[in-house]
């Protein structure tokens, strides 16, 4: 299986953008789509509160499905259960199920009332997903597990560590999905589980996880797992703030990937049951918006076809160029030659501008311009009075500048407007647009 992750905890795109993509991810070879909704899914009566303003109805979620089935790609729902839950303990009604009375991050496994919300958080999400034969339960990044008193009691009375005292609440949420969803099959991340030992693993086997890295799978085989996952990335991992997705950086990452693969026969009875090519939006629920989807889509191609043809082949890149409407790829230069045909291309060339030229082009023109610094300085500005002489010699390049920027901005906005609910078009342009443009703006402001 090749399921390709969709990461709505940011940038959540409209279901008619996901129409447009459906079809371009089966053509480049996925299968699947594990959807990490987060709060954007239509959470009902005492779980209203964990739903953003923009979250999907319950008709985009049947939609989803369809358009899901409709390109033969199964849906893997993600719901996370111990870790990563800040969408959830954020709010008051939640905080005294924290690990940590000041991280909303993690969920303390010794209060009734966890597992009782995570019972009713799991019912809503698979209610809504009953073709699905797969869900993942998260499970990564438990910060500060172990760190709160209840924790801290649990260990000395039993004996027990940080891996056991995981796995126990890992088991209760395993235990509620056999006895209630029989016949559902459940996947979770693997970074807790590689710092526990083969003995406590094998003790307390979890229904088949999802590990990485040749080292950790003969642990894993050991342990007594019969079938693994990877996960690889096409975006969003190179940094929590970047813009662009670096070409060469992700096909790397899936090459390696492969390496792995061809290892996995020798570890028989073990067996590659899939691979997942993450695609983070945010690296949590309070960070900022990483590399948007239609920007990554290249990246996204490539791996794909990677994938499928056991190496970035002349036949994967033809592919590649051919579904996305391309001349060619440069990797090293993570840039695209050709207009493009892909769903969202439009974006993908705008945020190629405001990365590589939007900062440079107004900083060259406030920072370079000696007029500017010697005539309408700060001091100048802010007590308002210059030599209109000097002033002229900068006031009609500045002004262009400006004119030229506002009017691809006003496009821009239009084109992430398709695609995007307000907050995210918000958000994009204060932390990739405003700290540059805002700056010119002042300017023209008091140069007027």
């Amino acid at each position: 299986m090749r399921l390709v992750h969709l990461d709505l905890k940011g940038a959540a795109p409209r279901v008619s953008y996901l129409e447009q993509v459906f079809p371009l991810l089966s053509q480049l070879g996925a299968n699947g789509v594990l959807i990490e909704y987060e709060d954007m899914f239509p959470f009902k009566g005492e779980l209203e509160i964990l739903r953003s303003p923009y979250a999907y109805s319950e008709e985009d979620i049947e939609r989803i499905q369809q358009l899901a089935e409709q390109h033969k790609l199964e849906v893997v729902p993600l719901v996370q259960t111990f870790g990563h839950v800040e969408f959830i303990l954020k709010h008051e009604k939640y905080q005294h199920l924290r690990e940590v009375e000041r991280f909303p991050n993690s969920f303390n496994p010794h209060v009734p009332d966890t597992l009782a919300l995570l019972k009713s958080i799991l019912s809503q999400v698979i209610e809504k997903h009953r073709r699905s034969t797969w869900i993942h339960i998260g499970a990564d990044e438990v910060f500060h597990l172990g760190e709160g008193m209840d924790s801290k009691n649990w260990m000395s009375h039993n004996k027990g560590d940080v891996g056991t005292m995981y796995l126990k609440h890992i088991k209760e949420v395993l235990g509620f999905l056999t006895a209630q969803y029989w016949g559902l099959r459940v996947l979770m991340w693997d970074d807790m589980l590689r710092k526990i030992s083969v003995g406590v693993l094998r003790v307390a086997l979890v229904a088949r996880a999802c590990p990485t890295a040749v080292p950790f799978l003969t642990k894993y085989v050991e342990s007594g797992f019969e079938a693994v996952w990877f996960a690889s990335a096409f975006k969003g991992t190179t940094g929590p703030a970047q813009a662009w997705t670096p070409l060469s950086y992700h096909l790397k990452n899936h090459l390696s990937w492969l390496k792995v693969m061809q290892a996995v026969p020798r570890l028989a009875p073990l067996r590659l049951q899939g691979v997942v090519l993450t695609g983070w939006q945010r690296y949590d629920h309070y960070s900022v918006l990483c590399e948007l989807l239609p920007v990554s889509i290249p990246s996204l191609a490539i791996c794909l076809q990677t994938l499928v043809n056991g190496g970035f082949t002349e036949d994967a890149k033809r592919k590649v160029l051919d579904v996305l409407g391309l001349e060619g790829v440069q990797l090293e230069q993570s840039t695209c030659e050709g207009r493009g045909a892909f769903p969202g291309v439009e974006i993908y060339h705008m945020v190629e501008q405001v990365n590589g030229h939007l900062k440079e082009s107004i900083l060259k023109a406030l920072e370079e311009e000696s007029a500017i610094k010697g005539w309408f300085s700060p001091y100048h500005r802010k007590r308002q009075f210059g030599n209109p002489r000097n002033m002229e010699s900068f006031g009609s390049k500045v002004l262009k500048l400006h004119e030229d920027w506002e009017s691809f901005v006003r496009d821009l906005r239009a084109q992430l407007e398709r695609i995007y609910f307000p907050d995210t078009v918000e958000e994009w342009m204060e932390e990739n647009v405003n700290p540059y443009l805002d700056q010119l703006r002042d300017l023209v402001r008091d140069y007027r």
